[in-house]
């Protein structure tokens, strides 16, 4: 059985737009403007190398199809190699390799996967998506990478859920000029 793994690059006001740019948003590429530091980078590495599966929102997914592919190094390498599931209503013939349509029902869908797959399914942005994650509760962990900036306006990580929904902090260190990361599991009752 997988673990669904929600990993972010986020403001300290919870927007999540665009922190490499290549969106039409006014702070895009905010994350980069901060500098997370050798361990930061370390962090994010070795995240990747620990990854089995890609799990994504289209509009990400076809972010990541367009920059990807062309670039090389062994992050890049992983994240073209492995495998990469997309949920999305609209897109049919995905073109980066390895990639599988996810759709219907989402939280039924993304279920299956986690009980099929062995590993870690990290998924990176995907907003929507993730609060999808959060409402049905199939996040194993989240892993944020809290940035020292307000943004004021941008999609946020977390929107409105049914319920409460308790975490419990299981790590958390300081990296760079001030970049926080959490990680957090669900708690238990």
């Amino acid at each position: 059985m997988g673990r669904i793994v929600v990993t972010e690059f986020v403001s300290l006001d919870g927007v999540i737009e665009a922190p490499g740019g290549g969106e039409d948003f006014r702070h895009g590429g905010w994350s980069f403007e901060i500098n997370r530091g050798d361990e930061g980078d370390k962090f994010k590495l070795d995240e990747t190398r620990s990854s089995s599966a890609l799990l994504l929102g289209r509009v990400t997914y076809e972010g990541f199809a367009a920059a990807w592919p062309s670039r090389e190094g062994e992050f890049a390498d992983k994240f073209n190699t492995m495998p990469k599931y997309v949920v999305s209503s609209t897109l049919n013939d995905p073109e980066w390799n390895n990639s599988t349509v996810l759709k219907g029902d989402v939280a039924k869908e993304v279920a299956t996967l986690r009980n099929e797959q062995e590993g870690d399914i990290v998924v990176h942005g995907s907003a929507r998506l993730v609060q999808t994650l959060i409402e049905h509760d199939l996040v194993d962990e989240f892993r944020l990478m809290v940035f020292p900036v307000v943004l004021g306006s941008g999609k946020r990580l977390f929107g409105e859920t049914s319920d409460k929904k308790p975490l419990r902090l299981v790590d958390s260190k300081t990296v760079g000029d001030g970049v926080a990361i959490l990680i957090y599991e669900p708690a238990k009752p």
